[in-house]
């Protein structure tokens, strides 16, 4: 290579630093990227137009039974979103069946996230697989088989089998989940903080649990939310005790109040400010 060749070699490279060709640049045709835009607007659409419908039939005021039809602006709805009694109980026992539900499952399932995750030990694989079996089976056999093993051992139908169906299913999405997050975790973290000489519990408090906590929190999330809005296993399950699926179901075939959409709606902000929260508290550089 010659003296001038050499010499040209960092103009080149300034050049290309300084000039912008480095800039990301757009793949495709125009009207490809316009297409890909539409149709992923399509895809939000569709995945948000029933929200969006909920909320804004909150303000509706309807003139019959059946918050349905558009008749009317009003904001009397949000002034008394707890006016229909037996949906607002219903709304009550839903809650706390779901926070049961979800803080025990919480701790059962990222315990068993956790030694997945960090152990190898027999059957571990098999574990894995059961794990699985209560998300890939319909619920409607998750729902029968229940009532059968309820029934067939005399246990009386209510509340306490309603949590004990909903613990069952979303022990298997917080240990999946958390699972995931846990994945790639550096456990040689915990080594350093027992050779400093900190306990295991308080390695646990101040190194593990934090960095698995967005992890804890998504898997809180998704299992409030299948607790609150299941209705299959819960009616199998339910005996005479009823949830706000099961009291909207049941108050359908003679009205459709606005509180339905209100109540849903509290639901929905408090889950968004839930997840907003916790993605806040992510820092750069956590796993």
């Amino acid at each position: 290579m010659t003296m001038s060749e050499s010499a040209s070699l960092p103009a080149a490279t300034s050049g290309r630093g300084s000039g912008g060709s480095d800039k990301p640049q757009r793949v495709g045709s125009g009207w490809g990227r316009r297409l890909l835009t539409a149709f992923a607007i399509c895809v939000y659409l569709y995945l948000f137009l029933p929200l969006i419908n909920i909320i804004v039939f909150t303000f509706n005021e309807p003139k019959g039974r059946y918050n349905l039809s558009w008749d009317g602006f009003t904001l009397g709805n949000w002034a008394h979103p707890f006016a229909d009694e037996e949906l607002t109980n219903a709304f009550g026992r839903s809650l706390q069946v779901a926070v049961i539900a979800v803080t025990i499952s919480l701790v059962m399932g990222s315990l068993m996230a956790i030694a997945l995750a960090r152990y190898r030990f027999t059957g571990s694989k098999i574990t894995e697989v059961f794990l699985v079996l209560p998300l890939t089976t319909p619920e409607i056999v998750l729902g029968a088989s229940l009532y059968q093993l309820f029934l067939g051992r005399n246990v009386t139908l209510g509340a306490t089998t309603v949590i004990i169906a909903h613990i069952m299913f979303c022990v298997s999405f917080v240990a999946l989940t958390v699972k995931a997050r846990v994945r790639g975790f550096d456990w040689s973290l915990e080594d350093a903080a027992m050779d400093l000489g900190a306990s295991p519990l308080r390695t646990f408090r101040k190194i593990t649990f934090p960095l698995i906590l967005p992890g804890i929190m998504a898997a809180a999330l998704l299992s409030f939310a299948l607790s609150m809005d299941d209705y299959i296993i819960t009616d199998f399950t339910k005996g005479e005790f009823s949830t706000f699926p099961i009291q909207v179901n049941n108050a359908f075939r003679v009205s459709f109040p606005p509180q339905v959409n209100v109540l849903a709606t509290m639901v929905l902000v408090v889950s968004v400010l839930l997840l907003v929260l916790t993605s806040a508290r992510r820092r750069p550089g956590t796993l």
